[in-house]
């Protein structure tokens, strides 16, 4: 009888090329590339006569440093911002491979839109230099971020060296409470275990909260694996996921479709498979989060107080004192999109809590959808009326203000309150104070104009 593997084994085993000395030639099924070092990989490989081993299963995106304002251009706010479009436009198409351009129909966030497109498939090895790849990891894939350089060789030859990481579970066990959303539950895990928690191994989400959550809750959990320091975080693929997949732009169809599906039904642990670490969590013992600091792991319930053992640099760069309650601390501003939280089941919810309100007077906010589509489908069903009426601006997709690389910032100075997924020292501006938290959170703090829960709307506690 062979040994009860793991779904990390599984995936790991079935894309080794070639066993090497501390590690292994790992077979690489799709690349995903965007404007910010795309063209810089495409030119670099041009540059040494080589080419892209197979251009079907490599991608390309503007979503990193296109500007969202409505009426976009190439011209982005970012000085030089618009040679990053153009040149990989141009590297794009010399190489021969699929581009998601501007103002193309399927254009958006890379982790929003290779799910939406049926690009990311369960079993798959898949890579792109951005951290957040691993969000992809929902479908029962092997995702994970890698550098430029790395992109080239897996471009030119199908394959990444790779050290094989260490395996973690972790476990939520029970169901959410009214409220409380994947994004919590992420944040849980990372105030429990730290920002370092899951460093040098590639953790699987499991549990009844997890079987419970529909594909983008799971992308939302899986997004933020980054933060918690691991090589990547997946989800064990089930009928959610095929039902999502069905019928998508490069999903298979017809009898590959069926064949497809019945070799996913084996991509899950073996019974008594073994893990190098397991973590469990209860979570109906989870309320609404928030970070205080300036790392994902220095967060704290809603109704929690700042930690007396707060370090000081967070705390003076955050302008928070320990013991100090987090909830009613006035904010400048509210953004809800990025890769974490921008797709139409957050901005349902958010939009949910939003209705009838109006953001508080002097509240900068912003909604950002996390692709054209997600975009289409919101403005279809009205959600972009809603955000509009209250007071929020609403662009058009795009990574925008998770980070202000793309030359576009909040306020110096001012306090944010975030569905992005980190809260570095001016992540989002010059000594901008960004506070991650789930879309509901979000919408109850513009309306309170300080960190509010989300729980008090649903109870008409806060108007």
């Amino acid at each position: 009888m062979s040994q009860p593997q793991s779904l990390f084994d599984k995936l790991w085993h079935s894309h080794v090329v070639a066993d090497l000395s501390g590690g292994a030639l790992i077979a690489i099924d799709r690349v995903f590339l965007h404007e910010r070092t795309g063209a810089a990989a495409l030119n670099s490989l041009a540059e040494a006569g080589r080419k892209v081993a197979d251009p079907s299963r490599v991608f390309a995106v503007t979503d990193h440093i296109v500007d969202t304002r409505p009426g976009r251009t190439d011209q982005t706010l970012m000085p030089g911002g618009q040679a990053f479009i153009t040149e990989t436009r141009a590297a794009a198409k010399a190489a021969g491979i699929t581009l998601f351009d501007v103002n193309d129909p399927d254009q958006g966030i890379v982790h929003v839109i290779s799910p939406e497109l049926g690009i990311v498939l369960p079993g798959c090895t898949l890579i792109a230099p951005d951290s957040h790849t691993c969000t992809q990891g929902a479908f029962g894939a092997l995702a994970w971020g890698i550098g430029s350089s790395e992109a080239e060789h897996a471009m030119a030859t199908g394959t990444l060296r790779l050290s094989k990481p260490k395996s973690m579970r972790v476990t939520f066990h029970g169901i959410l409470s009214e409220g409380v959303t994947p994004k919590d539950m992420i944040l849980t895990l990372l105030a429990q275990y730290g920002a370092g928690g899951g460093k040098g191994h590639a953790v699987e989400f499991a549990g009844e909260a997890v079987s419970a959550l529909d594909m983008e809750g799971r992308m939302t959990l899986c997004n933020m694996a980054t933060e918690f320091s691991a090589m990547s975080g997946f989800i064990a693929p089930d009928d959610k996921t095929c039902d999502y997949l069905e019928g998508r732009r490069f999903a298979p169809d017809g009898a590959q479709w069926d064949q497809a599906v019945a070799s996913w039904q084996n991509l899950h642990s073996d019974a008594d498979a073994l893990f190098d670490q397991e973590i469990e969590i209860d979570a109906s013992a989870i309320t609404p989060m928030i970070s205080w600091g300036t790392s994902p792991g220095q967060t704290i319930g809603i109704d929690a107080l700042v930690p007396d053992d707060a370090p000081p640099s967070p705390l003076d760069y955050i302008a928070l004192t320990k013991g100090q309650a987090i909830k009613g601390v006035a904010i400048d501003a509210a953004f809800i999109g990025s890769c974490t939280n921008s797709r139409l089941s957050d901005l349902r919810r958010a939009s949910a809590l939003l209705k009838g309100h109006k953001i508080a007077a002097g509240i900068k906010a912003i909604c950002v959808p996390g692709s054209s589509r997600v975009k289409r489908e919101a403005e279809a069903e009205g959600i972009d009326l809603i955000f509009k009426n209250a007071g929020f601006e609403w662009r058009e997709s795009g990574c925008s203000m998770c980070f202000f690389a793309g030359g576009e910032s909040f306020e110096a100075g001012s306090r944010v309150i975030s569905t992005t997924n980190r809260n570095f020292e001016s992540r989002q501006g010059p000594n901008v104070k960004t506070h991650i938290a789930s879309p509901e959170m979000v919408v109850a703090s513009a309306i309170a104009g300080a960190i509010a829960d989300p729980r008090d709307i649903m109870k008409g506690a806060l108007t």
